[in-house]
C-alpha cells in the first residue's frame, strides 16, 4: 500500500552559482511564507528540493549521482516527493522523468517559484513544467546569504548565446529589473543589517532599464542606500564601458574586484566560442581598469580544450594569463554540453590532451596568484569580518576590497564588522594578516 502525506516539511540542496542560490534562498522564502517548513536532513521532509546546474557535465552528473541516491527515501517513504527544478530541469525537461521515473515534479528557471501553488493545487498539476514566458521577475526578492551579505538580482537570462553555453536556452533571453525594485532590494537588505551587497545577473553590465543602464544603476545604489559595500557579477569584455571604470573609480562603496571572463587567449577560438571580442580588445579594457583604479583585483574564467583548439591557439592563451596576471581564474576543460551550438562542433581535441593543458594552466595561474598576493603583504585591507577561520579556531575569516580571504588572529570575531588588516604574509590563496592597531 502507498504512503500518502499531507507535505508540511521540505529540504532543498542547491547546486551551481550564486544566482542559483538566490533562486532558492527566493524559493524557501515563498515555501515558509505559505506555510511549509525547511528542515536540516532528508530523512525529516516530506519534499525533497534539487536546484540544479546546467552549466557542466560534472554538475548535471553530481545531480543524477544525488538522485540515485535519493531513491531509498522513495523505497522507505513512498509518500516523499521529488522536486528537479532549475537549470538542469531546464534542459532535459521531460527525459528526466523518462529517465528516473521517481522524480515527481520538473520545474524550469520560469516555473521554479511556482511550486508552492502546484503543491497546493491552485496550478494546473503537472509532473514537467519548462515552458518560459512565466515568470514575474519582480517576484525575484533579494536573498540574505548570511547575517552581513546578500544577494540583490538585478536582471535574468542572457541575450549573448556563446557556442559553449546552455544559460541562453535554460533561463532564456535578458530581462533586466526596475531601477525601483533594485534600489529597493538593497534597502531591504540594509534594514536586515547586511553590509554588503553582490548585485548579479548573466551579464551585468548589459543591464539597461528604461534610460538607466548599469553605471547608471551602481551611482544609484551607491548614493540611494545606505549600503556599505557593493560588488557585482557577472561581466561581459563586450559591454564593459568607460563609463563603468569610472563610476567603480569615484564611488568608494564599489569595491575594486572584477570578474571578467576571457576564455581563451586565441581570436580565432573566441570567434568560435562567439565571444564578440578580440584578445587585444580585452587586454585594453584591463589597461584601462589599472589605469583608473589604484588597487584593484581582477579574476576570470578560462576554458582550455575547446574544438578546434589547436597547440598555437592554447599558447595564445598561456601568453594572455603571463600577460594581464590575473589574481585568480577559473579553469575547466571544455565538455560538451548537448544543445548548445558548440555540441555540433567536432570535439577533436583528446581528453587526456584537455587534462594536460588544464593542468599546466593552473601550475601557470597559482604562480601568478603568488606573485600577486606577495604584492599585498604590507598593505592595509579594509575587511569585512565572515566568522572563524575553517582551519584555526584561534583566527578568524574577513573579505577584503579586492575579494581575498584573508586570516588574522582573533578568537572571537565579530562577523560584519570591517576591520582594517595589515598583510603579514600570503601563499596563492590566502592572505594573512593582523589588526592594525597590534601593528
Amino acid at each position: 500500500m502507498s504512503e500518502k502525506r499531507e507535505i508540511k516539511t521540505f529540504h532543498l540542496t542547491t547546486f551551481g552559482c550564486q544566482m542559483n542560490l538566490a533562486d532558492s534562498s527566493t524559493l524557501v522564502a515563498s515555501m515558509i511564507a505559505r506555510g511549509y517548513r525547511r528542515v536540516e536532513s532528508e530523512e525529516e521532509a516530506d519534499l525533497i528540493i534539487l536546484n540544479t546546474c546546467s552549466v557542466r557535465q560534472k554538475a548535471e552528473q553530481r545531480v543524477i549521482g544525488r538522485l540515485g541516491e535519493l531513491s531509498r527515501h522513495k523505497k522507505a517513504r513512498p509518500g516523499v516527493k521529488i522536486a528537479v527544478v532549475g537549470c538542469m530541469a531546464q534542459r532535459l525537461g521531460t527525459d528526466l522523468v523518462q529517465d528516473i521515473p521517481y522524480v515527481d515534479f520538473v520545474l524550469g528557471t520560469d516555473r521554479v517559484f511556482e511550486l508552492p501553488d502546484l503543491l497546493e493545487g491552485n496550478e494546473v498539476a503537472s509532473r514537467v513544467m519548462t515552458a518560459f514566458g512565466h515568470e514575474n521577475i519582480d517576484f525575484i526578492e533579494p536573498v540574505q546569504e548570511n547575517a552581513h551579505s546578500g544577494f540583490v538580482t538585478i536582471s535574468r537570462g542572457c541575450d549573448n548565446f556563446c557556442t559553449y553555453c546552455i544559460v541562453p536556452y535554460v533561463r532564456g533571453r535578458e530581462q533586466s529589473h526596475s531601477v525601483a525594485h533594485v534600489i529597493d532590494g538593497v534597502r531591504k537588505m540594509v534594514d536586515r543589517g547586511v553590509v554588503e551587497i553582490m548585485l548579479l545577473g548573466q551579464n551585468v553590465n548589459s543591464y539597461r532599464y528604461e534610460s538607466v543602464d548599469f553605471p547608471e544603476l551602481l551611482r544609484r545604489v551607491a548614493h540611494e542606500t545606505e549600503i556599505e559595500r557593493v560588488r557585482f557579477m557577472t561581466s561581459h569584455p563586450k559591454d564593459f564601458s568607460d563609463r563603468l571604470i569610472e563610476v567603480m573609480a569615484t564611488e568608494p562603496k564599489l569595491m575594486p574586484h572584477i570578474h571578467l571572463p576571457l576564455q581563451s587567449g586565441s581570436d580565432r577560438v573566441l570567434r568560435k566560442m562567439g565571444r564578440i571580442y578580440s584578445r587585444d580588445h580585452y587586454q585594453k579594457i584591463v589597461d584601462a581598469i589599472r589605469a583608473s583604479l589604484h588597487y584593484v583585483s581582477i579574476t576570470t574564467d578560462l576554458i582550455v580544450g575547446f574544438p578546434g583548439e589547436s597547440a598555437e591557439d592554447y599558447e595564445m592563451t598561456l601568453d594572455a594569463v603571463k600577460e594581464i596576471q590575473f589574481d585568480a581564474a577559473f579553469m575547466f576543460r571544455y565538455s560538451v554540453r548537448p544543445g548548445t551550438r558548440a555540441a555540433e562542433f567536432e570535439d577533436d581535441v583528446p581528453e587526456a590532451e584537455k587534462i594536460a593543458r588544464l593542468n599546466r594552466l593552473i601550475e601557470l595561474q597559482q604562480s601568478i596568484s603568488l606573485e600577486r598576493n606577495q604584492r599585498e603583504v604590507g598593505q592595509t585591507r579594509y575587511s569585512l569580518v565572515e566568522g572563524s577561520s575553517r582551519r584555526s579556531r584561534r583566527d578568524a575569516r574577513a573579505r577584503t576590497e579586492g575579494n581575498k580571504t584573508i586570516l588574522f588572529p582573533e578568537a572571537a570575531p565579530k562577523p560584519g564588522t570591517i576591520v582594517p588588516l595589515r598583510v603579514t604574509s600570503a601563499d596563492a590563496f590566502t592572505l594573512h594578516g593582523e589588526p592594525l592597531e597590534a601593528c
